[in-house]
């Protein structure tokens, strides 16, 4: 009894530690910035110029006491006609069960590399490697690192843990549209399709992030 107590307590803490979405949107500028200013050990630049979209979860919470769990909050940008467009609020969440116990925060960026998986982003929710396939994505200034599985997966995910940076593989993670926060972004309700297909103007606060893709991106 005392464990599930326990377990609980850790959940609760993951779902209270919030952010305003437009905080949220300038840490994730300076992830993409810090990770991409390595070239050594960045994303291939190649790759993000033929990304569909990014995601980046900034400060991705972690933590176990028998039973484990994560939750954090980020956006998706896409490509409309050329140009990086308005950003939707996303939610990741997972759990696990096991002899654990610890806690961690983690930044994640995930490549969505076709059209299939811009369109799951669109939806209500999905699952990492369960309804769109997910590869640990190569680092360094070339793709030549890639493998088969890494040319033919859909999305490409990375993390970066204590400043170490790498590709990373986030099977069984659920994608949830983040509605509330997309409220509060753009002052009604909308959904992630709609944004994400470019119907609606990106706001102020994510003038810098789409700026920072568009320079890291080959200038695409």
């Amino acid at each position: 009894m005392r464990f599930i107590v326990l377990a609980a307590l850790a959940t609760t803490a993951l779902y209270s530690q919030e952010e305003t979405p437009d905080h949220r949107l300038r840490t994730s500028t300076d992830v993409l910035h810090e990770i991409m200013s390595a070239p050594d050990k960045a994303i291939p630049k190649d790759l993000l110029g033929k990304a569909q979209c990014v995601v980046i979860v900034p400060g991705l919470k972690k933590a176990a006491f028998v039973f484990g769990g994560e939750y954090g909050r980020g956006f998706a940008i896409c490509r409309n006609h050329g140009e990086w467009g308005a950003p939707a609020a996303l939610r990741f969440s997972g759990g696990s069960f096991g002899a654990q116990i610890g806690g961690e925060s983690t930044d994640v960026v995930m490549l969505v590399m076709s059209r299939r998986g811009m369109e799951k982003l669109a939806t209500d929710k999905f699952t990492l490697g369960g309804d769109v396939s997910a590869a640990a994505g190569p680092v360094g200034r070339t793709a030549e690192a890639e493998t088969d599985l890494q040319l033919h997966a859909e999305i490409l995910s990375y993390s970066r843990t204590r400043g170490a940076f790498a590709g990373a593989a986030l099977d069984g993670t659920v994608v949830s549209a983040d509605g509330s926060e997309d409220r509060k972004l753009y002052g009604r309700d909308v959904d992630n399709k709609t944004i994400l297909e470019g119907a609606l103007p990106s706001p102020d606060g994510a003038k810098r992030l789409t700026a920072e893709l568009g320079r890291d991106s080959l200038g695409r």
